[in-house]
């Protein structure tokens, strides 16, 4: 069992440990087709792409579990309690990247990790989670009709 777990790159001092599933090609291929460390994508369409994912699956929490889930306008206070987070949470990578990106020069190699391009992916997930809440919003409300037509 020894063989399997061992220093990262046999470095005990690194703090952390190769593990057949940490060090496998399957792992690091899919860790590294995630947007956030996708190569050749802008900070705007790692932003759009990350927000419209927590976007969609922000407003069913709401909707399903908030105060007003046994009300008609559930699905409503749902979507607009998903967009108030969203509002905090775009909020809070603002602040992230001010304090983070502030001193460092343009000669970063990642563009994301830059005062502008960090920018670019707030506005970005910004954007694309309201997107996605409001898909998944006109989704959840038309619901019915498309069950009706026999798509789902």
């Amino acid at each position: 069992m020894t063989n399997y777990i061992q220093p990262y790159n046999n470095d005990p001092f690194v703090g952390n440990l190769s593990t057949p599933i940490s060090t496998s090609s399957f792992t690091k291929n899919f860790l590294s087709n995630l947007p956030a460390y996708r190569r050749g994508l802008s900070p705007l369409l790692r932003g759009l792409e990350i927000g419209m994912a927590h976007g969609y699956f922000l407003i069913g929490p709401f909707d399903k579990l908030g105060p007003l889930r046994n009300t008609d306008i559930a699905l409503l206070s749902g979507f607009l309690s998903a967009v108030g987070l969203i509002v905090i949470l775009t909020t809070c990578l603002s602040m992230y990247g001010y304090v983070s990106f502030n001193n460092i020069k343009s000669e970063s190699k990642d563009v994301l990790q830059t005062p502008s391009g960090w920018s670019q992916f707030t506005a970005g997930f910004l954007v694309g989670s309201v997107g996605g809440a409001g898909f998944a919003y006109l989704l959840l409300a038309n619901f019915p009709i498309i069950q009706n037509l026999g798509i789902i």
